[in-house]
C-alpha cells in the first residue's frame, strides 16, 4: 500500500506533460477537532493519489489546510470524495484565478501540530468562535467605513506585491508576529473600531478572528475566502475591485495577477517589478523580487557570490551545502543584506 509520494518533481512534471490534461489549482481549509489526524491523513493520501491529486496538505487535531492541483476531469470526483467526510461536506473550494498545470509536482499530506503555524501556547480560546464573514460587496462597504481598521494578515513579502486600498500591512516575517503587533496597535480601540482582516484564502484570518475575539475585540470581521474568493466574486458579479497588484500564492506560480498595477520594486536594481524568484543557488534559495533584466544579468541569483557558486561543478556545490539546513535563516524572504533595494 503506497502512502507516500515516490516520484521526483522532474518525473512528475514529465508525466503531466505526457498526459496533456488541464489541471485546476484549488485550496480549502476547515477548523475542526479531528480525533485521529494520522488516520485521516492516510485516507486522504490513498484516495487523492488515485485521483492524481498533487499538493501540500496539512492535517492536525485542529483541522485541515489544503492547497492542491487536480486534473479538471477529476474535479467533481474530488468534490464527491470530500462530501463523504462530514466536516468537509459542501466545503467551499477556492479555485485559482490563474491556472498552471505544474503548480504542484508532488502529493504531500502531512500531520502537523497545527494547520497554521501561529506560535501560540494559549489553548484557552475557541478557534471555532470566529468573526463575521463578509463577501466581496460587504467587504468593500466595511472597508469604506471610517470606523474600520483593515489589516493584512499576511507577511511582508506577500503584501509587498499587492494589497487592499488603505489596509495596514504589518512588516512581519510570520503570522505569529502580526498577532501581537495588531493587538498592541489597536489596544485602545477594541470596542469603538471595526477590525477587518484579510489574507490569501481565509485560513489565517479565521484563526486571528477567534484570537482577537478572545482578547476582547468586539467588532471582528474577515473577508470570506480571502483574496482568491474576493477576486472571483469581483469578476463574476461586476463588483468594484479594491485590491491592487498581485496576490502571492504558495505554489510554483508564486502569484496571481489581480490588476496590472506594479506596486513593488526589483530588490537588486530598484526598477518596477513584482516577480518573485528563488535564488538559483540551492545553498541559498532566497526568495526575492527580481526584474527580467536582473534575472538575465544575475542568472536568477541574488548576489555575485551565488552567481559564482552556480558556475561550480554540481558535486562541489553539493559539498558546499553540507551541514547547512534549509532553515528560516536561509529562506530570509527578501531580508538579505545582499539586496540593495529590499523593502
Amino acid at each position: 500500500m503506497q502512502l507516500y509520494n515516490k516520484l521526483s518533481a522532474i518525473e512528475r512534471a514529465a508525466l503531466i506533460d505526457e498526459a496533456g490534461k488541464d489541471r485546476l489549482t484549488i485550496s480549502f481549509y476547515q477548523y475542526y477537532k479531528i480525533e485521529n489526524p494520522k488516520l485521516l491523513r492516510d485516507k486522504l493520501f490513498l484516495e487523492w493519489n488515485a485521483l492524481d491529486v498533487l499538493g501540500r496538505i496539512y492535517v492536525s487535531y485542529e483541522g485541515i489546510n489544503a492547497q492542491l492541483s487536480v486534473p479538471s476531469e477529476n474535479f467533481f470526483a474530488l468534490k464527491d470524495q470530500l462530501d463523504t467526510i462530514s466536516f468537509l461536506k459542501d466545503i467551499r473550494l477556492n479555485v485559482a484565478i490563474e491556472q498552471h498545470n505544474k503548480s504542484f509536482l508532488k502529493l504531500k499530506v502531512k500531520v502537523r501540530n497545527k494547520i497554521v503555524a501561529d506560535g501560540l501556547e494559549d489553548a484557552t480560546f475557541d478557534v471555532t468562535d470566529i468573526g463575521v464573514h463578509l463577501n466581496a460587496e460587504a467587504f468593500n462597504k466595511m472597508l469604506a467605513n471610517p470606523d474600520t481598521v483593515c489589516v493584512d494578515m499576511r507577511n511582508h513579502y506577500e503584501s509587498e506585491i499587492g494589497y487592499f486600498e488603505g489596509a495596514v500591512t504589518p512588516d512581519v516575517d510570520t503570522f505569529r508576529d502580526s498577532l501581537d503587533i495588531i493587538e498592541e496597535d489597536l489596544k485602545d480601540h477594541k470596542e469603538d473600531k471595526n477590525l477587518l482582516m484579510y489574507c490569501t484564502g481565509g485560513i489565517r484570518c479565521e484563526k486571528a478572528s477567534a484570537y482577537y475575539k478572545h482578547k476582547g475585540f468586539k467588532n471582528v470581521f474577515q473577508l470570506e475566502g480571502g483574496i482568491i474568493e474576493y477576486t472571483r466574486q469581483v469578476q463574476a458579479e461586476g463588483i468594484e475591485n479594491k485590491f491592487i497588484g498581485k496576490n502571492f500564492v504558495f505554489d510554483h506560480r508564486r502569484a496571481e495577477k489581480i490588476t496590472a498595477d506594479v506596486v513593488s520594486n526589483c530588490h537588486q536594481c530598484g526598477a518596477a517589478s513584482n516577480t518573485h524568484t528563488n535564488c538559483a543557488n540551492e545553498g541559498c534559495h532566497l526568495l526575492f523580487i527580481q526584474c527580467d533584466a536582473c534575472s538575465e544579468k544575475m542568472e536568477n541569483t541574488c548576489s555575485i557570490d551565488c552567481q559564482e557558486t552556480i558556475q561550480l561543478p554540481a558535486e562541489v556545490q553539493k559539498e558546499l551545502r553540507k551541514g547547512k539546513g534549509n532553515s528560516n535563516q536561509i529562506f530570509k524572504k527578501g531580508r538579505s543584506e545582499v539586496l540593495k533595494y529590499k523593502k
